[in-house]
C-alpha cells in the first residue's frame, strides 16, 4: 500500500470519526443524555453517589432534553434535572457544556454542583403549603408514597409564578430544592428523566 493510499485511508476514517463525534454531541445537547445521580436527595426513588464512600456508585439515568423543541411541558411528579441557578438565564453554551462528551474534553467541575435531580410538585398558579408534615396543593394533601419521610420542618406558603415549577427531593429532610432557592423557571429544566439504566437489577421507566 502506497503512502498516498494510507494517508487517504487515515483521512477517510478521521472524517467518519469526526462526523460520529459531532452527531453524538448534537444528540447529547438537544435530545438525550446520561446522568449520574449524586447525593441522597432523591432516596428512596434514586440512590446517589456518596462523596465519602467512592465504592457507592450513583444510579445512572437517561434524560430526555427535547421537550423545549417538541413543546412538551413538564407535569406533576415528573423527575427532572434542573439548573439550580434560577437567576441565571440559560443559553446554548450551557447546554453544550453540560453534554458529557464536551465536559470530558473541557471539564467543568461546577456542573455537578448546579445540576439537581428533583420531582415536580407544583405548576404555575398552584398554592403550596405545609401542614403537619405533609404538602398541600390547592388545599388538598398530596398522597406521596414515594417520599422517604414526612418533612420535619415547614416551608412558607407559596403561589407558583407563571412559567415556573416547584420541585422537591423525595428525601424531604435531606434535599436542597425549591424550599431553598424558590420556584424554578421552566427554562431552567434541563430535561426529564425517562429511565434508570443502572444498576441493572433496578432498570425501570419513569
Amino acid at each position: 500500500m502506497t503512502i498516498k493510499k494510507v494517508l487517504s485511508e487515515v483521512f477517510s476514517w478521521s472524517k467518519a470519526l469526526l462526523f460520529g463525534l459531532t452527531i453524538s454531541i448534537i444528540v447529547s445537547v438537544f435530545i438525550i443524555q446520561p446522568f449520574t445521580v449524586s447525593g441522597s436527595s432523591m432516596e428512596p426513588t434514586l440512590d446517589g453517589e456518596d462523596p465519602y464512600d467512592k465504592a457507592k456508585i450513583g444510579d445512572k439515568v437517561i434524560v430526555y432534553k427535547g421537550g423545549d423543541i417538541l413543546g412538551k411541558e413538564p407535569k406533576y411528579n415528573d423527575i427532572v434535572i434542573i439548573d439550580s441557578r434560577i437567576n441565571n438565564k440559560r443559553n446554548i453554551k450551557d447546554k453544550i457544556i453540560e453534554s458529557p462528551i464536551v465536559n470530558v474534553i473541557f471539564g467543568d467541575s461546577d456542573i455537578d454542583q448546579r445540576l439537581w435531580i428533583k420531582r415536580i410538585i407544583g405548576e404555575e398558579g398552584d398554592i403550596l403549603e405545609y401542614k403537619d408534615g405533609k404538602v398541600y396543593r390547592n388545599g388538598e394533601a398530596l398522597i406521596e408514597d414515594y417520599i422517604k419521610d414526612d418533612m420535619a420542618f415547614p416551608f412558607e406558603k407559596i403561589t407558583v409564578p407563571k412559567n415556573h415549577v416547584f420541585v422537591m427531593g423525595d428525601n424531604r429532610n435531606g434535599s436542597r430544592d425549591s424550599r431553598e432557592i424558590g420556584a424554578v423557571p421552566i427554562d431552567n429544566i434541563v430535561g426529564k428523566v425517562l429511565f434508570r439504566i443502572y444498576p441493572f437489577d433496578k432498570i425501570r421507566k419513569f
